[in-house]
């Protein structure tokens, strides 16, 4: 039975549904969990919450009846779900796969609110993945709760958490890698039109398909120079060790656990473990495969820089038929767009400019940019932002440059920060 009391009557042994406030406001990454550490009460008690709603039947119910206050609803409005809502797809959603994403942002306000989401589910998967690496058995529940506001912000925020999620370091790339996977397969389920419990499936299995890293040692897998045969054949063991990992967690959702043994294999049947081929591949699994690699060519890891984007989605391009599916890369692209944000553009005017955005029905070919360096003048230039598909707009990109090549230096902040000329 769910109830609601203030922060002050809360004790140990209480299992707490849902705080009274942001997931993103708490200094906890998931939402439900049991009260057993005095620490975690005092910071709760601490942050004077109006409303905290516990479940007595997971937990310790009030000693003293609460104050009276208006019926309380079954459920708190964003609850996550009871056990009795739980199915082979998961706890019920508490936004129906972010089929309500709050009210929309500006995009700074977007950018700022995606910053913080990447960085409380980074914390999110490492911890999770931790105690899997030591033992203890995955929450599915607490899972789908990073999924669902993962997939809120890629609902409201477009490309913006998709960008974002890209600029990791090397040093945390196995967990911002599980996160990315996740945005973009959430984004890429609904480019195809696929039911609400199948992107939620889609953006689950994204977030786990790596978790058999967990039995890789850290040595391995932070190697910066090449792999021996031995660690490389430790390194594709991965995807049995997940799925054996999933296995042992229960009712966990189908896909995850053919996404996570299967996002390797290729069409052409070169791939791993199972060498299957065509349509011996599932959906999802294709669907896994062409996030996991885009986002592993775009990342810097320890032994390589990470690609330009839209090189990335060109090298991509030529894989389609052997290793990728072409039909799912095309609507991979019209997520993304051709040129995705964060790319290094050069305009028929003879300036540079960094791709800040894609209008929703806009071609492909005119997002939005921030102009910052004139090539004539070998200088950077006041940032300008330009719709390339404004009426009346003439200017044009001609082609994507390199960075390294111009000695240009962080030009993310163009578009994930603020410009570094007013």
């Amino acid at each position: 039975m769910l109830k609601k009391i203030t922060s002050s009557e809360l004790m140990l042994g209480m299992y707490v549904e849902r705080l009274g406030r942001s997931w993103l406001d708490t200094p906890f990454w998931t939402r439900s969990f049991l009260l057993e550490s005095p620490a975690d009460l005092e910071r709760i008690r601490s942050a004077r919450l109006c409303e905290v709603w516990i479940d007595t039947t997971r937990g310790q119910a009030p000693q003293v009846a609460p104050p009276a206050a208006p019926p309380a609803p079954a459920v708190p409005p964003a609850a996550a779900a009871t056990p009795a809502a739980t199915n082979a797809a998961g706890p019920a959603s508490k936004t129906g796969v972010a089929a309500d994403a709050g009210p929309p942002r500006s995009r700074d306000e977007e950018l700022a609110h995606a910053r913080r989401l990447l960085e409380r589910s980074r914390q999110a998967v490492q911890t999770m993945f931790d105690e899997v690496r030591m033992g203890k058995a995955l929450s599915a529940a607490q899972a789908y709760e990073l999924v669902d506001d993962i997939a809120a912000s890629v609902l409201r925020g477009g490309n913006v958490l998709l960008g974002l999620a890209r600029l990791k370091s090397a040093d945390n790339y196995t967990y911002m890698h599980s996160v990315a996977v996740c945005a973009l397969m959430t984004a890429l389920a609904r480019e195809l039109g696929l039911a609400p419990e199948q992107v939620r499936s889609a953006g689950l299995a994204g977030l786990l398909h790596d978790i058999g890293k967990m039995a890789v040692p850290s040595a391995i897998l932070n190697k910066p120079g090449s792999l021996s045969e031995a660690e490389f054949s430790s390194v594709r063991a991965h995807p049995a060790a997940g799925h054996r990992m999933l296995q042992e967690v229960g009712e966990i959702d189908p896909v995850a656990l053919d996404v996570c043994l299967h996002h390797h294999e290729k069409l052409d049947g070169s791939g791993y473990p199972k060498g299957l081929r065509g349509e011996e591949i599932s959906l999802f699994a294709r669907m896994g495969a062409i996030c996991d690699v885009y986002d592993a060519i775009t990342s810097n890891r320890p032994y390589k820089q990470g690609w330009c984007p839209a090189d990335s989605l060109r090298r991509m391009a030529g894989w389609r038929g052997g290793h990728l599916d072409a039909q799912l890369f095309a609507a991979f692209v019209k997520c993304l767009g051709i040129y995705p944000l964060g790319t290094l553009v050069r305009l028929q005017s003879e300036r540079l400019a960094v791709v800040v955005g894609q209008a929703p029905g806009k071609p492909l070919t005119q997002p939005t940019v921030r102009v910052f360096f004139s090539i004539r003048a070998g200088t950077c230039i006041v940032p300008t932002l330009l719709d390339l598909a404004a009426p009346g707009c003439q200017e044009r990109i001609v082609s994507t440059e390199s960075a390294a090549q111009w000695r240009l230096q962080d030009i993310d902040r163009y578009w994930a920060g603020e410009p570094a000329v007013a």
